[in-house]
């Protein structure tokens, strides 16, 4: 086992791998921008190291800074957290060079999922079911409309290299094809630096489910269930929940059991995230993998009793999965919030500056992933995102109480968050009934449109 691993990331995530690290015995090494010399997993790391001003390109995005500080700390090993470096490739292989250890996959599992053209084509070879579309990549704009008219309209563009919903694009008939055509092809030029494009059929009013794996270096992986992250805005995630009222053990079973061939099929080492969409006739089609822990890992856990960050570590240290399929439980259920600071009546604008007052919730089932505080100030080069609220019941109706509850308690004071509008949602009657979308936030709330 590591006595000591570096933190490449800032925010909730550094902090919950520290936490993670202390409880195993590990000592933890904190990286961060002159931006977060006041952030919480500086404070609480056992060593920190200020790597950079600012902006990203020039601390947390700068693999040179952070593989010298894992050299000069005396680190064996480094975790990516989410975000930032968490899936790049070359940044994984040059852990592996400089000699630590990466805790992810291999730097050839994060290309082969990275680039969603070959991502699919690896599920298709595994058998999983995946969209109607291009069976790679676009190759011109006659291409796109030959293949639009063999799946049938409405289809989506997307880019290849794309992910947090940038570079795709909607055309609902052939007229628009054009548009969406060189509208995806420039953003996903400007978000990636590549113009690779795929076309899928577009899937009307589908659930979002995610299956979370878990997978050690000798060819073992299991499956933890699934989560719904149906509810988001512009292909970002707000609200996310385990288990699905959409998915049913039958299902389930499917969609774990697709999960677990693709992870394999990709020789997959440490936890990550197979995505589907789910239409209302149950039928399921692979969307993309995330190869890394998720935003959103947490309900997971809670529904499991599982660590997935400890997980992590010790797969990526070498051993054995010491949990078969039979030992996943899923009990009860759990709702994630990401509190942002945003504000939702300014069409969810950023909004970073001074905390005054920040007075989190508690009580059963109630648990807190934040790095602010009282008078912590939120710099405004990096995500939004300050807390994520997870609430735990015996059944999705107590959860949701529960999460009012918990909403309710939830104080913060000298900036707008997202607060209002999770409450919101959670006394909405569709919300309630479990009858939704990804569509659910452009039908149900003026802002979302």
């Amino acid at each position: 086992m590591f006595s000591k691993i570096l933190v490449a990331n800032r925010g909730e995530i550094a902090l919950r791998v520290i936490r993670a690290c202390r409880e195993m015995g590990i000592q933890s090494v904190a990286v961060y921008s002159e931006a977060d010399a006041d952030s919480l997993h500086v404070r609480f790391a056992d060593q920190a190291v200020r790597i950079g001003p600012a902006p990203s390109l020039k601390s947390y995005l700068d693999y040179r800074r952070i593989i010298a500080t894992a050299e000069i700390s005396g680190a064996e090993a480094i975790h990516p957290g989410y975000g930032f470096l968490a899936e790049n490739a070359e940044f994984a292989e040059m852990c592996e060079e400089s000699g630590f250890t990466f805790i992810g996959p291999s730097p050839e599992s994060i290309t082969i999922m990275g680039d969603k053209a070959l991502a699919k084509k690896t599920m298709t070879d595994a058998g999983v079911p995946v969209t109607p579309g291009s069976d790679g990549i676009i190759k011109d704009l006659n291409e796109a409309r030959q293949i639009a008219e063999e799946v049938g309209f409405p289809v989506i563009i997307k880019a290849s290299a794309g992910g947090g919903g940038k570079g795709m694009r909607l055309a609902r008939t052939s007229e628009a094809l054009e548009s969406a055509f060189e509208l995806a092809r420039a953003e996903a030029i400007s978000a990636f630096s590549s113009s690779d494009l795929y076309l899928e059929k577009f899937i009307k009013n589908p659930r979002h489910v995610e299956v979370q794996i878990l997978a050690d270096s000798y060819g073992d992986v299991i499956h933890l269930g699934e989560r719904d992250c149906s509810i988001q805005r512009r292909h970002q995630k707000l609200i996310e929940e385990s288990p699905s009222l959409a998915v049913t053990p039958e299902i389930r079973k499917k969609l774990g059991d697709s999960a677990v061939l693709g992870a394999k099929k990709a020789n997959y080492r440490g936890a990550g995230t197979i995505e589907f969409l789910l239409d209302k006739d149950g039928n399921y089609h692979f969307m993309e993998m995330n190869t890394r822990i998720q935003v959103e890992h947490p309900v997971t856990e809670m529904v499991t009793g599982i660590d997935l960050i400890k997980q992590q570590i010790l797969v990526a240290a070498g051993e054995h999965l010491s949990i078969k399929q039979e030992d996943i439980i899923i009990t009860g259920h759990a709702i994630e919030c990401r509190i942002n600071a945003e504000n939702p009546d300014n069409n969810f604008l950023p909004a970073p500056g001074l905390i005054e007052t920040f007075h989190v919730p508690g009580g059963m089932g109630v648990r807190v992933d934040t790095h602010a505080y009282d008078g912590y100030v939120i710099p405004p080069q990096y995500d939004s995102l300050i807390a994520k609220l997870i609430v735990y019941g015996e059944n999705r109706n107590d959860a949701i109480n529960k999460a009012k509850s918990a909403l309710t308690e939830f104080i913060v004071e000298g900036i707008p968050t997202t607060i209002s509008f999770h409450l919101a949602v959670m006394n909405n009657k569709q919300f309630i009934s479990g009858d939704f979308s990804t569509s659910f936030i452009e039908e149900e709330f003026t802002f979302g449109k």
